[in-house]
């Protein structure tokens, strides 16, 4: 009886792990969503600080800093998958020194994609958050 309540007990922490994701170290999914298949990936929590705030700002709605911020990204550069225009919106993310706005962007798209970068639309990340 003692090893069939064993045995039940395993799969059930088993198929926790299945439905819930396996969580890496610092607590993102390491399973990587749909959205960001084949693309480079950055934890929210390893973001800079002003990429983190920027996010936050996001999520509150505003008041944004930068009167281009949420703004329609066009994705010119085709570096994101193709959508129809204004499917994506572009944030400013604070570049410490910078007296304009600097080359980081959050970009996020209509489906709750969001991604980084940090060289002004030559590569991103996807954010897992």
């Amino acid at each position: 009886m003692r090893s069939l309540r064993l045995l039940l007990g395993a799969l059930v922490c088993c198929l926790g792990l299945l439905l819930g994701g396996c969580a890496g170290s610092d607590g993102t999914r390491t399973g990587t969503p749909a959205w960001a298949a084949g693309m480079a990936t950055v934890a929210e929590a390893r973001l800079p600080a002003e990429a983190r705030r920027t996010l936050e700002l996001i999520d509150d709605g505003g008041p944004f800093p930068y009167e281009k911020d949420g703004s329609v990204f066009g994705n010119f550069e085709r570096e994101l998958p193709r959508h129809q225009r204004g499917y994506y919106h572009e944030y400013t993310v604070r570049t410490p020194g910078e007296r304009d706005r600097g080359a980081r962007r959050i970009v996020t798209g209509s489906g709750g994609e969001t991604y980084y970068t940090d060289d002004h639309y030559e590569s991103f990340k996807a954010v897992l958050r």
